[in-house]
């Protein structure tokens, strides 16, 4: 849990979280969103697929990553047991 924590720390891959909320997306597509280089927003991808807060699926040469609701939902949940 404590890398969900990191991975939710930084501002870009809330972004791609919410952006990824919507449907399915490409890397490209979530890099054209940003200023920033190609590289670096797989970077995020790559944390955030560590975590299990996404998952990626291969269609020919691309990558369709998805949000995980799991993990959501377990976070949530952790959350809700915080305030009991």
């Amino acid at each position: 849990m404590k890398n969900v924590w990191e991975a939710l720390s930084d501002g870009t891959r809330r972004e791609i979280l919410k952006m990824l909320r919507s449907r399915p997306h490409t890397a490209g597509e979530l890099a054209d969103q940003f200023s920033l280089s190609p590289a670096t927003v797989s970077h995020h991808l790559a944390v955030l697929k560590e975590c299990g807060l996404i998952t990626g699926e291969r269609r020919a040469q691309t990558i369709v990553y998805h949000l995980n609701t799991t993990v959501i939902q377990e976070m949530m949940r952790a959350l809700a047991g915080l305030l009991d």
